[in-house]
């Protein structure tokens, strides 16, 4: 599949839920993934784990799709963000003992 077609569709398939998160405050989305990681992190184990993983998902989906309109320095921010909500995840998983 074509990057382009793969991206249009994704895209597409995207709308309705961007929709939805457009038409709620501003404020509400970040509260949300802020409850997922701090959920996350108070919780632990496999639990922990799955909420982190979730916020990481949301994190990486918002990433892919603001992509092309990003310059250089959002970019390496935003990827930042997404990495360290994966390491995040992986030390909920497997945590030092």
């Amino acid at each position: 599949m074509v990057p382009s077609i793969l991206r249009s569709r994704i895209d597409h398939a995207s709308l309705p839920l961007i929709t939805k998160l457009s038409s709620l405050p501003r404020l509400v989305p970040f509260l949300l993934l802020l409850a997922l990681l701090v959920g996350g992190m108070l919780i632990g184990g496999p639990v922990g784990f799955l909420l982190m993983s979730l916020a990481a998902v949301f994190v990486a989906w918002v990433l892919y799709l603001s992509w092309p309109r990003l310059n250089g320095s959002e970019r390496i921010m935003r990827l930042a963000v997404l990495l360290l909500a994966v390491a995040m995840a992986v030390v909920q998983l497997f945590p030092r003992s």
